[in-house]
């Protein structure tokens, strides 16, 4: 009975918090004079079963991100948490246990160029088993399994990444990731490279593999409109910073941060259940103009001013990321995050920031400025 209350009270805790908790992380690349900031103070938060979808233009931090999380990128300040562990402090043989657990894996954004072209898909996708000194019989097992998860046949493990195809060569990344059995698949733009029939079929098998297997699954993408389907939530960075975090539906619908309705209006189309197509705003309306105020000049200000045609002088300060003014934020629907998911515990209620000063005006500035220009 004890034992059984032990293993109760063990999983309670670990539905009661995060995954991946990163807090405060900052990411400098290079020394002296050419040093830059690529990572300000982001913090993020994954839970269990959870798809979050992290966007944002190129340069912005996302892929870097990523990296600091699985080790190839060392932050200076903050710390990163997988399951209450912090792991970014992890240094010698702890990383090296911590990155042979398999417990985070990286999908690559080009699978042509992350599969070595001179081995073949089977000692590909059960390299790392090998590594981790696992029985033959045991990785040969795991390479078929993995290779059935992603739809592709066993006899592929024969091949070489050169004669199959590139939506089978994405599989074959995903499979390479499964084989570890992870918790965690951090995915850079998994479906940039492939034409519209792959790049469905690679979402919907994401989504498949977090209702079956229970993951939790990042994905780095510039298409908003892939991630509208799929993720519960979405974080928009710019310049290394979070400026909006919220439920993808309501923020898809209604978006809280200039920078985020941009990046919705400068893609193709956007749908989100419930959208008003009639009401977005357009790319005229969210560009600043030569009519518009100068910016906040100061090297601490919001990191979107200069683009903000609604920058004020308040502006000449970074803003926090604080709740969204009377927004009432829905939990995912059941298709989406599966009731009996852990993540179902997380905090679906009531999570959507943004980091903007004029959070509650921008959007009627915008519309008047449309208004103001047809006179």
């Amino acid at each position: 009975m004890t034992a059984e209350l032990t293993e109760t009270t063990a999983a309670a805790a670990t539905k009661a918090r995060p995954l991946l908790e990163v807090s405060d992380v900052g990411v400098v690349l290079g020394n002296g004079w050419r040093a830059s900031r690529v990572l300000d103070e982001v913090s993020l938060t994954v839970w269990p079963g959870e798809i979050v979808g992290l966007v944002g233009e190129t340069g912005s931090g996302k892929t870097t991100l990523a990296r600091t999380v699985v080790g190839l990128a060392r932050p200076r300040g903050g710390r990163v948490l997988f399951d209450g562990t912090e792991i970014s402090r992890l240094r010698g043989a702890a990383r090296r246990r911590e990155r042979r657990s398999g417990h985070i894996q990286l999908i690559f954004q080009d699978p042509l160029r992350s599969l070595d072209p001179d081995l073949t898909v089977g000692d590909i996708v059960g390299e790392g088993l090998k590594i981790r000194g696992l029985p033959a019989a045991e990785v040969d097992a795991r390479v078929v399994d993995a290779l059935a998860a992603v739809g592709l046949v066993p006899a592929l493990r024969h091949r070489q990444p050169g004669q199959i195809s590139g939506g089978q060569r994405q599989r074959v990344s995903i499979a390479r990731a499964l084989a570890a059995k992870p918790r965690l698949l951090l995915c850079d733009e998994p479906v940039s490279a492939l034409d519209a029939s792959n790049r469905n079929y690679i979402l919907r098998l994401l989504a498949g593999l977090r209702d079956s297997l229970g993951l939790s699954i990042v994905i780095i993408s510039h298409d908003l409109s892939s991630l509208a389907g799929i993720a519960d939530r979405v974080v928009v960075l710019y310049r290394g910073r979070i400026v909006e975090d919220g439920p993808v539906e309501q923020v898809f619908t209604a978006p809280r941060h200039p920078y985020t309705a941009l990046l919705m209006a400068s893609a193709p189309r956007v749908e989100a259940p419930g959208g008003d197509p009639d009401g977005e705003l357009s790319v005229h309306q969210l560009r600043r103009t030569t009519a518009d105020p100068a910016p906040p000049a100061s090297p601490g200000a919001c990191v979107f001013a200069a683009r903000c045609p609604f920058a004020v002088d308040a502006c000449a300060v970074q803003p926090p990321l604080a709740p969204v003014s009377g927004a009432v934020v829905a939990r995912p629907a059941a298709s989406s995050l599966a009731a009996s998911s852990p993540a179902a515990d997380g905090p679906a209620d009531g999570h959507w920031t943004v980091a903007c000063h004029r959070q509650s005006a921008w959007q009627a500035l915008a519309r008047a400025r449309t208004a103001t220009a047809r006179r």
